[in-house]
């Protein structure tokens, strides 16, 4: 994948992403990058590449559907899979296969599994609009989730947040 935002800020335009949505893709991938740089292992240039296009999706819906949405658009376009499964897994702490059916999303394991899927979750998750957020604001603003989705966010954030103080 390239590394230059421009051919990223195009992908993003093309898929019908409003100027907002890119800047905060390019929010998400600056705090993914110092998650990643302090990791030691996760590879920057996967990050880099899922973390601004992981609202891809937002081109064509604004709802929950849009990580897989977006999914969908890249396996269209020839994006890599590893990339694609890290647009598809972003939301929250990720979804199960039976959450995404409750949901009415596709029957899909959106489950981060990979240490860069996990790190772009996170960055998401603590990113709100341009501007970072704490993990304790965001928590508090998703009481509408049920306990276990929001201790999963929880959980995700102290793995992820471990990079963060080394």
């Amino acid at each position: 994948m390239p590394d230059g935002d421009a051919w990223y800020d195009g992908i993003l335009r093309a898929a019908g992403c409003r100027p907002r949505v890119i800047a905060h893709c390019h929010r998400v991938r600056d705090r993914a990058l110092l998650f990643c740089d302090r990791s030691g292992v996760a590879d920057r240039g996967l990050v880099n590449a899922g973390a601004l296009l992981h609202d891809i999706g937002r081109g064509i819906s604004h709802s929950l559907s849009h990580a897989q949405a977006g999914a969908a658009w890249c396996r269209e376009h020839g994006i890599p899979e590893e990339v694609v499964r890290v647009v598809e897994r972003h939301t929250g702490a990720g979804l199960t296969a039976d959450e995404c059916t409750l949901l009415r999303l596709l029957p899909v394991d959106c489950m981060p599994e990979t240490i860069e899927e996990k790190i772009v979750a996170t960055a998401d998750n603590v990113v709100r609009g341009g501007h970072e957020v704490s993990i304790h604001d965001r928590l508090a603003e998703s009481l509408y989730l049920n306990r276990g989705i929001r201790s999963r966010i929880y959980r995700l954030w102290l793995e992820t947040e471990q990079f963060r103080r080394s």
